[in-house]
């Protein structure tokens, strides 16, 4: 278990910071996904993140506590989000000097209860293959996420349940990809062109699906910045030509009756969830 003692975090004049551990006997997806949206709720917080996947002997859960045992001594009481499941390693990784959240264990039991039946105890059932059929669908949808990136296909886009489209570098290919593979939606998005904006009208393949339309902006400012580390001193990239851009994809959406979102300061996910309520998609 090398490489899984942090940095020092220290800023002058600074102690370290605390140390945030997430633990899992399988990817760590779900212990870093539950533990990072409990510590957006302190905002400001100087925190040093490492997760520890795959923990999958007692040998290496006393590696891990070893680690965490050290740092507690000297500094700060780690945090530790642990999602493992199987009973001997979750019990030595609650046994260390770190501040332990368990976030599995503390529900097993009781839905034990509710639901008349015993916990499997297998590692990695949320992130595995498991559903066959889901697993499949999902990965379908991230090769059609990846034949219709930014317009390079139009083929069975009557298949797409959702068409994404905006200016570039408004976000349109992570959104997609994040759909596909989280979601199993099949995605197509397209760039938005000055011809576009010139005829207020959406690309011509794209007209007989107008109702699987859904529309991305974003500030000025922010698009310029973006724009700027693909190519500096660009018209591309001017404030200009962004404000230009923006303005005409939101004209284009009201005049085509396209919902849409400001994605300046939303992450991927928030879009996303953004997106599968208000279209309605839902697998």
């Amino acid at each position: 278990m090398s490489g899984i003692l942090p940095q020092d975090a220290a800023g002058a004049g600074r102690g370290p910071a605390p140390v945030v551990f997430f633990l899992s006997d399988s990817t760590g997806i779900t212990a870093e996904t539950l533990g990072n949206t409990l510590l957006t709720q302190f905002p400001g917080q100087r925190l040093e993140r490492r997760t520890i996947p795959f923990i999958t002997t007692v040998e290496q859960a006393r590696e891990v506590v070893a680690v965490i045992d050290r740092l507690a001594a000297a500094g700060p009481r780690p945090i530790v989000f642990s999602t493992a499941v199987g009973g001997d390693i979750r019990a030595i990784l609650a046994g260390s000097q770190g501040h332990f959240v368990d976030l599995f264990g503390a529900h097993i039991g009781a839905l034990e209860q509710v639901l008349h039946a015993p916990a499997s105890g297998e590692p990695g059932r949320a992130h595995g293959v498991g559903d066959a059929i889901r697993y499949q669908s999902r990965m379908t949808a991230v090769e059609y996420a990846i034949e219709h990136d930014d317009g390079q296909s139009i083929r069975a886009l009557e298949r797409a349940e959702l068409i994404l489209i905006a200016p570039s570098r408004c976000g349109k290919t992570p959104t997609t990809m994040y759909l596909a593979l989280q979601h199993g939606i099949l995605a197509a998005n397209f760039p938005l062109i000055e011809e576009d904006f010139a005829r207020r009208s959406l690309p011509e393949p794209l007209r007989p699906f107008v109702r699987k339309c859904f529309g991305l902006t974003s500030l000025p400012i922010r698009l310029s910045q973006i724009r700027q580390e693909r190519r500096p001193d660009s018209t591309y990239a001017s404030l200009a030509q962004c404000s230009f851009e923006l303005r005409s994809a939101e004209d284009m959406y009201a005049v085509n009756g396209i919902p849409y979102v400001n994605s300046a300061s939303m992450s991927v996910e928030e879009i996303s969830a953004t997106i599968l309520q208000r279209m309605q998609l839902h697998h």
